[in-house]
């Protein structure tokens, strides 16, 4: 089941960290529906010396399919929750759905 990120709300942390999921969003240059591979959620860290350093982040780039532009996808996890930023795609054209642990 696919998720639409809010704009102004984080995804919860507790239903996200340790799992994967795969994003998609239509690109803003020629609106094709792009899909990710699976992305891992990073944890928080709680062994930072101040609150600002718990962030964590996760980097990628994908490539749509259907004009060849260049999206870099973040993943930015704190104890507050989760936000995926795809460049140039705006927060609410966001999609995300977890992956089903493996039996």
């Amino acid at each position: 089941m696919w998720i639409q990120q809010k704009t102004d709300t984080l995804a919860p942390l507790e239903e996200l960290q340790g799992r994967t999921v795969g994003l998609k969003f239509e690109c803003n240059q020629c609106h094709t529906e792009v899909f990710t591979d699976l992305l891992g959620v990073p944890a928080p860290d709680s062994d930072a010396s101040s609150l600002d350093a718990t962030d964590q982040f996760e980097t990628e780039e994908i490539k749509c399919p259907g004009c060849d532009m260049i999206h870099s996808i973040t993943v930015k996890s704190t104890f507050d929750g989760v936000r995926f930023d795809v460049s140039d795609v705006t927060a609410d054209k966001i999609s995300y759905q977890v992956a089903e642990p493996e039996a």
